[in-house]
């Protein structure tokens, strides 16, 4: 069986001119094609989430699978490779039409395959490397790494009305009306009493006196 898979990342782009690619293709090499498996899909999403998953797991020894480029299986060299090396094993023909590539049993193609095999296995290595490197900088330049605890501009944006803050609070404002008021969260503004000694002083005084206040008055 012959199938031929096209795929668009999005609905602007025409499955038609892949189509005529392919049929040219088949026609150059006699082959009919015997079923069009399409899909509007991002290439980076996950194979088992796309309708190439269903189709590589159908796909017997013999079958022949056509596609315009290699790039139209996935995004990623990686992912690339691993259908290829299924492709091998179930001993399936793959043809990239543009890339001029043809992946069977022959000595040839298990050669390219090492060799994109190898390809892939630097780009994970300097992806890799990379990731180290700008990290280890970003730590280096004092940047704190992971997330932060609230947000960081809402958090500015606190530090900035400090003096309006303590004027709300001294005039009976709830640490729930000052959130509500600045659009922030209770993590949030925690974190900015933490920052500033006159709010949270403050707010200690004003805990106290309301313990005080609950404290039932005991007769003589």
């Amino acid at each position: 069986m012959v199938i031929a898979y096209l795929r668009i990342s999005t609905g602007k782009q025409l499955l038609a001119n892949q189509q005529d690619e392919i049929s040219r293709f088949a026609k150059s090499k006699n082959l009919t094609v015997d079923r069009w498996v399409t899909e509007t899909v991002s290439g980076r999403k996950a194979q088992k989430e796309r309708k190439l998953g269903q189709l590589l797991k159908k796909l017997k020894a013999g079958d022949t699978l056509i596609v315009t480029e290699l790039s139209r299986l996935s995004r990623t060299l990686t992912d690339i490779m691993a259908i290829m090396g299924l492709c091998l094993e179930k001993n399936i023909t793959l043809y990239s039409t543009k890339d001029g590539y043809a992946f069977d049993d022959s000595i040839n193609s298990k050669v390219l395959c090492f060799a994109f095999g190898l390809v892939a296995e630097i780009e994970r290595n300097l992806i890799s490397m990379r990731t180290k490197e700008a990290l280890a900088l970003r730590k280096a330049e004092g940047i704190q790494l992971g997330r932060r605890t609230g947000s960081y501009t809402k958090l500015n944006l606190l530090l900035d009305n400090k003096d309006d803050i303590v004027d709300m609070v001294k005039r009976g404002a709830s640490i729930a009306r000052v959130c509500h008021h600045y659009g922030v969260s209770r993590d949030t503004f925690n974190n900015f009493r933490n920052k500033c000694r006159t709010l949270d002083t403050l707010l200690v005084r004003r805990r106290k006196r309301k313990m005080a206040c609950d404290i039932p008055a005991t007769r003589p």
